[in-house]
């Protein structure tokens, strides 16, 4: 039986990750590993350089555990995930890397929005690294929506999506396809009125996820 583990940032995330991937995968087994104080580390001078290392650590328990692939939950960590591949022996996805595809098909102008500089900073790297493998340049626009992070780690979910589906409105005026950083902004996409499609990184990382793990397929190529 096939064995993922998913290496998250936030809790927030680990319910509605594994409801995806039992429903793509309903055979295979599904492991969460948690360090939830990697995103505040990142933006630590002093802290940052250790979050290598604990993902490595992370990782070689999965793989210890027995699991077949990790797959990274959070797009802050998602320029992690080739390094700690070669270092832990496992391969190692990026649960952002399908959205990113799907925004650079969609169209030429993107809107990237954040709540964290360090998830907008690796969005926006993922976006431009998967359009020109795709031989494509588009216009990124970016956005770090003020008070939404601060909201939500208060407990004021309502005030977090407002804040976030206004950004989602503002910024969808000037573009082809709205991408959300984070897992946890999903919520507010429901309440924005928009003409353009908005991009989460959940259900279009589990398919794909589903798409490798089928019989014959492989996942060389995107353990990065």
């Amino acid at each position: 039986m096939t064995r993922v583990a998913f290496l998250h940032t936030g809790a927030v995330v680990i319910a509605p990750v594994v409801e995806a991937a039992r429903a793509a995968l309903p055979d295979a087994t599904f492991v969460n590993y948690l360090d939830d104080r990697i995103v505040a580390d990142l933006g630590d001078g002093e802290r940052a350089a250790s979050v290598a290392d604990r993902l490595t650590h992370l990782a070689g328990a999965a793989r210890d555990a027995g699991a077949d692939v990790v797959m990274l939950t959070c797009s802050s960590i998602s320029g992690y995930a080739a390094p700690t591949a070669e270092r832990a022996g496992i391969p190692v996805l990026r649960i952002d890397e399908a959205m990113a595809d799907q925004a650079v098909a969609t169209g030429t102008r993107i809107a990237v929005i954040a709540t964290l500089p360090t998830t907008l900073a690796p969005t926006v790297a993922l976006l431009r690294e998967r359009a020109a493998l795709a031989g494509a340049e588009p216009t990124i626009l970016d956005e770090i929506v003020d008070g939404a992070f601060a909201a939500v780690s208060g407990g004021d979910r309502l005030r977090h999506d407002a804040l976030v589906a206004a950004a989602i409105e503002r910024l969808a005026a000037h573009a082809d396809v709205v991408v959300l950083a984070q897992a946890s902004m999903a919520s507010a996409a429901e309440s924005a009125r928009v003409s353009v499609p908005v991009l989460t990184s959940i259900r279009p990382g589990i398919a794909r996820l589903g798409e490798l793990l089928t019989p014959g397929a492989t996942t060389e190529g995107d353990a990065r």
